[in-house]
């Protein structure tokens, strides 16, 4: 689905990400884990188009993406669910939804915002009110659903955890399984909430200094916490 190659890139002159490889296998999780400042959000941002890649190759089903703007990615299949402001605060549950569904014909954008709301029931009781007036959980979920209005190919998420309690993760977590399981979708994702993450992933992959310093099996980390520890320090 994902096949990353020797991926160097960064920001103006800052190099963050050193010859990375990884790749995301149809219908499988994948996590990027790592201290602060490792580069797992760089990465991120090179795949969708955000941010040019500098050297090496991406690419989607064996089509190189290298050079594609971040439109011509979500129409390949790409799409993104940023860290921080996940929602337009000031417009509503539909009118989100109506943003994920801006790619597609109208008939097929208006099927995908219904199966969603069926999908998420929250958010059809709420699709009047205000994405701001929800709560963390609610728009976490909001930016899922919107990030699968284009039916993607390749799901990213950026720290979908970031700000939620505790019960809410879970629940998140569940979410996350439960859409790569019943659609089918290769989903790549960075979170700083280690051993939740372990516990719905296929396989994960670690970064230290802009560099994959661990890959293979949650268990793996899950067995060895001494060795968990080492890739965070």
């Amino acid at each position: 689905m994902l096949a990353i190659k020797e991926l160097e890139t960064g920001y103006g002159k800052k190099q963050v990400v050193f010859g990375l490889s990884l790749d995301v296998r149809e219908g499988e999780i994948v996590t990027l884990i790592g201290p602060n400042g490792a580069g797992k959000s760089t990465v991120l941002k090179a795949v969708c188009g955000l941010i040019p890649v500098w050297k090496g190759q991406i690419r989607l089903n064996g089509t190189p993406t290298n050079g594609s703007t971040p439109a011509q990615n979500v129409a390949r299949g790409i799409t993104f669910a940023p860290q921080g402001n996940r929602v337009f605060a000031d417009l509503t549950v539909m009118e989100n939804l109506e943003i994920g569904g801006y790619p597609l014909p109208r008939r097929e954008a208006k099927e995908r915002i219904a199966h969603m709301l069926e999908l998420f029931p929250v958010l059809k009781e709420r699709a009047r009110q205000d994405a701001g007036r929800l709560s963390g959980g609610e728009q976490q979920m909001l930016a899922l659903a919107r990030a699968l209005v284009p039916k993607p190919k390749l799901l990213m998420l950026d720290e979908p955890s970031l700000g939620l309690a505790p019960n809410l993760v879970a629940t998140v977590f569940k979410r996350i399984a439960d859409i790569s399981r019943d659609a089918g979708v290769a989903i790549l994702i960075v979170e700083q909430k280690v051993r939740q993450v372990l516990d719905i992933c296929h396989r994960v992959y670690s970064m230290k200094l802009g560099k994959i310093a661990f890959e293979g099996q949650p268990e793996e980390l899950k067995e060895d916490k001494a060795k968990l520890k080492d890739l965070f320090l």
